[in-house]
């Protein structure tokens, strides 16, 4: 071979491998630019970014809930309290297979499908990588078992939290309400307020002062490793309690009350007339509002709104009621202040009456009338016709305007939530429904019927102010609120509404007087409460008349049915207590005799300290009616003898 040729040959391939050489350096330096720009785009220009993400894949801020404040009576008695209960939470981010580990926590702590279903529903709506309640409540054999394998479960944490509690279920529940979960969109107007919190007041006190019992939501900064396991707490800042509520009303009250209505549709409310604080506030039927807590299901809760006795409406604030006669005294006292007015000028009461120049009857509800009687009388035995004569003579519009002194037509401004106002045939109510008004509907509304609708608690304040001598002391239920920790009691003070109109000295005490015939008298239609009263009892029966729909099928076409009302107040003449109390479709008899012995009930209660209700069998009932038939019988001849005149026939 050519010594010069493979010499040749040599530099070329040498020449070759170093230009090989020169572009494998050079793809090199190029590929470690290139990872070095990246490493110094992260670690330099991404850098405050990534730092966090490392610090919140270390460390995450656990909530540490509050505990609710408690809800008292006067006494002392627990209304609404808590207990403690175990919440498994899972994080999904955390999870490699979520699919698996909730079979698995399936076998451990029986999930059912409403469980499983309302967490998928938590997995759209938040961030993955928050701990998600999966289950409240577990039992402690459930607890055990889960806290055995939480080792082997990762992203799943067991958490003690304090939960709601009725220990008495469902006394008081008007009053006191309930707390449920917390829906999406509260969550979402209150974010910064609810953040960590899962329950919220619903109903009654627990709604309107969430803010109080709710208290301010704690922390701690907890240590994980990837697998979502606490290492370590690296600080605590505990919440505070919420506030403790102190009610005025008494739950030895409450129940006897509740249990004199035996689940009857009704209401009763006692209050003090001299400062307004609510005693007993009852709706008839309760419900138990411990299932709302956790979330009641579907079905139970139709179950209670598709009762037709309703446990769930507060029949005390948004009940509305024809009032009947016991609506009469404010009528009186509105009557009492004018000129022309004359209590003890007596009216013929003949059973039936009609408007001059018109042939339509009113009846009373005695046929065969009560003969020459005053305002005393008709008040004690409830005189229809007296009441049509008097609505004609005052006219609609002083009858609405005196009503609404008193409060009805408007809500009384209890510290409750979902108040009704009411309807008072007022000329702007009269000239918004564009309707004309007739004569016969001034008639009826002067014994209480009409498109006249009150609730209980308006009855029981508007008496409250005619015992209170015209002064108005607005309701309220939350007598006292107390800091935890301090354990400091600021008390709520009374507050008074606009006084009534008083244009006739001593008009109130002779009407309060002329009301205690209604109990006191032989022919009140309250006596049969007066047997060894030890204290002297003003008040007033009512009996409404009013077509409803049948609710359970049984009958076609509406029925007529009559709801029993009773108002009170004692001891006269200085009250303590004012009571009313209604009962749906009491009709006549011993049921329309129930409002009266639970307002005695009451005020006994309030008073004596006991309660000594004698209870009126049937043939007590039926001899009383006998003995008032015969006393009527006798005197009506007597009222009857001489023929009035003409004046007299129409005063009133």
């Amino acid at each position: 071979m050519n010594p010069k040729a493979f010499l040749s040959q040599e530099s070329e391939e040498r020449q070759l491998f170093t230009a090989r050489i020169r572009v494998a350096v050079g793809v090199a330096l190029a590929l470690l630019l290139v990872l070095v720009g990246r490493l110094a785009y992260i670690q330099v220009g991404r850098h405050a970014h990534f730092a966090t993400l490392a610090r919140d894949n270390l460390t995450r801020p656990v909530p540490l809930p509050p505990a609710r404040g408690l809800i008292l009576d006067r006494h002392g008695v627990v209304l609404a309290g808590n207990f403690p209960a175990y919440t498994v939470s899972i994080a999904p981010r955390a999870v490699p297979h979520l699919t698996q580990l909730l079979t698995h926590l399936k076998g451990l702590i029986g999930l059912d499908s409403r469980d499983l279903q309302r967490f998928r529903h938590e997995v759209q709506t938040h961030d993955s990588a928050d701990f998600l309640p999966l289950r409240r409540n577990l039992t402690s054999v459930e607890t055990a078992r889960l806290a055995a394998h939480l080792p082997e479960l990762p992203g799943v944490r067991l958490q003690a939290q304090l939960r709601r509690n009725y220990p008495l279920d469902g006394l008081a529940d008007a009053v006191v309400g309930y707390v449920g979960p917390i829906t999406m969109a509260e969550a979402a107007h209150h974010a910064l307020r609810y953040a960590g919190f899962h329950d919220v007041g619903q109903t009654g006190i627990e709604r309107l002062y969430q803010r109080d019992l709710m208290g301010h939501m704690g922390y701690k900064d907890v240590e994980e490793n990837a697998r979502g396991r606490l290492v370590r707490v690296l600080k605590r800042v505990p919440g505070r309690p919420g506030d403790n509520l102190y009610l005025t009303i008494s739950a030895q009250m409450q129940a006897v009350a509740e249990q004199m209505f035996k689940g009857r549709r009704g209401a009763a409310v006692a209050l003090n007339p001299r400062t307004g604080a609510v005693l007993a506030l009852v709706s008839s039927p309760t419900y138990n509002p411990n299932p709302f807590v956790l979330g009641i299901s579907r079905r139970r809760y139709a179950k209670l709104t598709d009762n037709p006795r309703a446990p769930l409406d507060n029949r005390v604030l948004n009940g509305l009621y024809p009032p009947g006669s016991s609506i009469k005294p404010f009528y009186a006292y509105a009557a009492l202040q004018t000129r022309w007015f004359h209590p003890h000028r007596r009216v013929l009461c003949r059973g039936t009456w009609h408007i001059p120049g018109n042939n339509h009857i009113f009846h009373d509800w005695l046929p065969w009338g009560m003969g020459r009687i005053g305002l005393e009388k008709a008040l004690e035995e409830s005189s229809d016709v007296y009441f049509y004569k008097l609505a004609y003579r005052m006219g609609i519009d002083r009858m609405a305007r005196y009503l609404e002194d008193f409060g009805f037509g408007h809500v009384t401004g209890i510290d409750l939530p979902g108040e009704s106002a009411g309807i008072v045939p007022t000329p702007q109510w009269i000239q918004a429904h564009d309707s004309p008004w007739y004569e016969g509907e001034t008639i009826i509304t002067g014994i209480g019927q009409g498109p006249l609708l009150v609730t209980p608690l308006q009855l029981a304040d508007a008496m409250a102010a005619l015992a209170n001598h015209g002064v108005r002391m607005r309701p309220y239920v939350v007598r006292a609120v107390q800091n935890p920790l301090t354990k400091a009691v600021h008390y709520e003070k009374p507050h008074a509404d606009p006084a009534i109109p008083h244009h006739r000295p001593n008009s109130d005490t002779l009407l309060v007087d002329d009301l205690t015939h209604v109990i006191s008298g032989s022919l009140g239609t309250a006596h049969i409460i007066a047997h060894r009263l030890p204290y002297a009892v003003a008040g007033k029966t009512g009996t409404a008349q009013l077509w409803s729909a049948p609710a359970n099928g049984k009958y076609k076409g509406p029925r007529l049915h009559s709801d029993a009302l009773f108002t009170a107040m004692a001891p006269v003449p200085d009250p303590r207590i004012v009571v009313a109390v209604v009962l749906e479709h009491a009709g006549f008899g011993l049921h329309s005799a129930i409002p009266t012995k639970i307002a005695r009930a009451l005020i006994n209660l309030d008073l004596l300290g006991h309660v000594h209700v004698r209870h009126a069998p049937k043939t007590l009932v039926a001899r009383f009616a006998k003995e008032r038939l015969s006393a009527r019988a006798q005197t009506l001849e007597a009222r009857t003898r001489r023929a009035p005149s003409r004046s007299e026939d129409q005063a009133g």
